[in-house]
């Protein structure tokens, strides 16, 4: 009996971690998968549709184009925080005064709630009274105000980098700390070989920090894929669905137009979609590192 306590008493403490993840991963996963094989009202209507829905899906123009602009979308943010975010963390791994001071400075806009920093950027960018539009016109830039958010000339650009602001800290930090890890002894044997600043870079940092860099991509290109607070708050998609992302599309779709099916459907192969983003960044560092 002791050791039937022992081997299985402590399986008992994961229980509540089992049942929070059935509860609130698992079974929604399931749910919405199955809700893609059907056109419902969530009430009293069930029709069975097989894969009907997902064939819809496919032959919808505007879903295939917010898939194309949310993919532009996701490859223009991830690769502006791993450029910004590794600047801002190979300087903050050299010994400069006020570091910490610095570092915390930096950390702030990912600390601000997307919701609260989508509205503080909205009124920057406003273009009545907006102070963006006005230290440009007072710097002789502009000649008269300018819609940023919502022309199509500017609004996806506008949307890209104000992502960018928000979510570089999260790639700084993760490549601090990868940094922060590397032996100092592997820089000083480059220095002995005649490796200069570009070479321990590419030869010492990176490959040092690989698997960092691996899991930092693939958590901000899953993260910002799926992106849904910032494009509601700055320009709910328009003008013109310029930057419909595929998010935006699956809530409008569900929540507008009540088609709990084809949304489902579409929720499906956006999950999939993100686990091949991830299993090509395995293959390609996995690949790198060999």
């Amino acid at each position: 009996m002791s050791s039937f306590k022992s081997r299985f008493g402590k399986f008992i403490f994961l229980v509540p971690s089992v049942m929070f993840v059935l509860a609130l991963i698992i079974y929604p996963m399931i749910y919405g998968m199955g809700l893609s094989f059907f056109n419902t009202n969530l009430i009293n209507r069930w029709d069975f549709k097989g894969f009907l829905n997902y064939k819809n899906v496919f032959n919808n123009d505007y879903f295939m184009s917010s898939i194309i602009i949310t993919l532009k979308y996701t490859i223009i943010v991830v690769a502006g925080h791993f450029v910004v975010g590794m600047l801002f963390a190979l300087l903050l791994n050299k010994n400069i005064k006020n570091r910490a001071i610095f570092r915390s400075i930096l950390m702030i806009p990912w600390l601000f709630p997307e919701i609260v920093f989508g509205v503080l950027w909205k009124w920057i960018l406003n273009p009545t009274y907006g102070i963006f539009n006005f230290m440009l016109i007072n710097m002789k830039i502009l000649s008269e105000p300018t819609t940023w958010l919502g022309s199509v000339e500017h609004a996806f650009n506008a949307l890209c980098l104000i992502s960018i602001w928000k979510g570089f800290p999260f790639m700084m930090l993760m490549l601090l700390a990868g940094l922060q890890s590397v032996p100092t002894d592997l820089y000083e044997a480059g220095e002995l070989d005649g490796c200069n600043r570009w070479d321990s870079l590419r030869y010492i940092t990176i490959p040092s920090i690989m698997p960092v860099i691996t899991v930092s991509l693939i958590l901000d290109t899953v993260s910002w894929f799926r992106q849904y607070d910032l494009v509601s708050i700055l320009t709910a998609g328009g003008p013109n669905n310029s930057t419909m992302l595929i998010s935006r599309f699956i809530y409008d779709k569900a929540f507008q137009s009540f088609d709990y099916g084809e949304a489902s459907a579409m929720a499906v192969i956006v999950f999939i979609i993100c686990c091949v983003i991830g299993f090509i960044y395995r293959k390609m560092t996995t690949v790198n590192s060999e």
